[in-house]
Parts: structure tokens; C-alpha cells; sequence
């Protein structure tokens, strides 16, 4: 590398030294003061009603609901997204459109008019029946007394998420090299031999993108307060709804609902970094290192 004499080589200017850099934290740290000044100096948030709220029984057992429901789901939900990836990725045409199909409907609707539906799908269905098309019914149920608030919530909230994880999972498929597919159906491997060597490769890009998504299902868990079940955020209306304070019982909700995204957010970050080894750009110390090794390189050439 040359340098043209007389012409002193431009040097980048150290963003650590530019004034504006404390311009930014003095009104990052203004904001973040007025902001506690106004939550610890106004009474109207209640906070010895935080407090009293925050570890009672009836919002711990809306927490442990909310926590069951989230588990049931995204193993409902896994399952289901697994099945509708590999339908989506089959080469018939007819079985990869109807997923696509599913995928379109149940992502292209709000997941809380989903919730509404399946309460109320009695209107529509007084009896769920198992027939035989044009023939005979084979076993029948009554909608009132089988689709409750939990059961419904269930429905919607597993069906919703099948379609965002099927794209997840069909995203970690689609992430493996063509080469892996070819070679298998070259060696005369079954389709089920051919997934069983895929899907470990589709793990690595699948497992990250789930644990995001497992922090969006917690928090879509609240949607089903709508129906009435005693979840997390419906037990903190209920009581509200008779002491009238309804901004303390809010913030308790808040808290803990940030407490546990905080912790899946934790998880995820972990994961992300297990699954990203020998795929993960260079650190910040040893990219330094390489620019000073190659300014170094350029001052003996001058």
C-alpha cells in the first residue's frame, strides 16, 4: 500500500470523542429522571397497592395459568408447525398449497377475533358432530359444554401459533444446503431417512427464531382475558374491578409479565449464542487487533 507523499492519510474520527456523545447522555439521563420523578412523587400510582397486589394468591394463579397455557400451546403449536413445514416443502402441489393456505388464514387474521370465534363457535356449531360425509354421525358433542373459556383459548392460541412456527421451521429447512437434500435422495434414502438427516442441520437456524416466539406467545397469552379466563391479566381486572384501583393492579400485571419476558428473553440470548458458534462475526478485540496490525504494515511500507 503506497501513500501519495506530502498528503496526510485521513484518519476516522473516534465516535468517543465527539461532542454530541454527551449531548446524547445528558438528555438520555434528563428523560430517565423526569420519568422517576414523576412515578416516585405521584400518589396515583399506587405503589403500596403494588405491593400488597404483587404477591397475592389470586394474581399467582393467574401467573401459573398464563405460564400452563403458554407451555401447552407452544407444544401444541410446535408440532403442528412441524407437520405444516414439511407439507409446505412437499413436491405435492395440492398438500403444499392447502399449508400455505392454513398459513395465510391463520396469519392474516388477528389472533384476537381467533379468540372470540372459538368462544363463540356454539353460534355457529350447536353440535359437534363426527360424520361421515353425506352419512351417518359416528359420535356428537355438545359446543356449550365442550368448548370452555380454557379449551378455547387453547384452540386459538395453538392454531395461531402452528402457522408462525410451520414458517419458522420451514425458514431452519430451506436454511440447509440444496447439496444435503440431492445427496440423500442420491444414496435411495426413504423422505423419512431423508428428514431425519435434514432436520438436526434446520435445528441450528430454528431453535433461535422459537424462543423469540415463545416470548410473543407469553404475551398474546393475555388476549384470552377477553373470554373471561383467570389469567394473569384477567386476575389483576377482577381485582380492580372492586377496589377501583385499577392503574396499581395494572402495573402488577406489567411487572410480572416483563419479569418472566425478561428471563425468556435471557434464554434466548443463550440459545442464540450456543447455535451460533462458527457462524458468529468477529469480536470487537480481535477485529482491533487486525486494524492494528494492518496500520502497522502500512507505516513500515512509508
Amino acid at each position: 500500500m503506497s501513500v501519495t507523499p506530502g498528503v496526510r492519510p485521513r484518519t476516522r474520527r473516534d465516535p468517543k470523542k465527539s461532542p454530541w456523545r454527551y449531548v446524547a447522555i445528558a438528555v438520555i439521563l434528563f428523560l430517565a429522571l423526569s420519568l422517576a420523578d414523576v412515578a416516585l412523587t405521584n400518589p396515583n400510582f399506587g405503589w403500596s397497592v403494588v405491593g400488597q397486589y404483587l404477591f397475592s394468591a389470586v394474581i399467582l394463579n393467574g401467573l401459573l395459568l398464563t405460564l400452563e397455557l403458554t407451555a401447552l400451546v407452544m407444544i401444541i403449536g410446535s408440532v403442528l408447525g412441524v407437520l405444516l413445514a414439511i407439507m409446505r416443502t412437499s413436491s405435492n402441489a395440492f398438500v403444499a398449497r392447502s399449508a400455505w393456505a392454513y398459513v395465510w388464514f391463520f396469519r392474516g387474521t388477528p389472533l384476537l377475533i381467533q379468540v372470540i370465534f372459538w368462544f363463540n363457535i356454539a353460534a355457529l356449531f350447536p353440535e359437534i358432530e363426527l360424520a361421515v360425509p353425506f352419512g351417518p354421525t359416528l359420535v356428537g358433542f355438545d359446543a356449550n359444554a365442550l368448548i370452555t373459556p380454557w379449551t378455547a383459548a387453547v384452540l386459538a392460541l395453538s392454531l395461531n401459533e402452528g402457522a408462525y412456527m410451520a414458517e419458522i421451521v420451514r425458514g431452519g429447512l430451506l436454511g440447509v444446503d440444496r447439496g444435503q437434500y440431492e445427496a440423500a435422495q442420491a444414496l435411495g434414502m426413504r423422505p423419512n431417512k431423508v428428514f431425519q438427516i435434514i432436520m438436526p442441520q434446520a435445528v441450528r437456524t430454528i431453535i433461535p427464531p422459537t424462543a423469540n416466539q415463545l416470548v410473543t406467545t407469553f404475551k398474546n397469552t393475555a388476549l384470552v382475558s377477553v373470554i373471561g379466563l383467570a389469567d394473569l391479566l384477567h386476575s389483576a381486572q377482577v381485582v380492580y374491578a372492586l377496589n377501583y384501583q385499577t392503574i396499581p393492579l395494572l402495573i402488577v400485571a406489567a411487572f410480572w409479565y416483563l419479569l418472566l419476558t425478561s428471563l425468556l428473553s435471557y434464554v434466548q440470548a443463550l440459545l442464540e449464542r450456543k447455535y451460533s458458534k462458527g457462524y458468529a462475526p468477529r469480536s470487537r478485540p480481535q477485529a482491533r487487533t487486525e486494524s492494528v496490525v494492518a496500520k502497522s504494515a502500512v507505516a513500515k511500507e512509508v
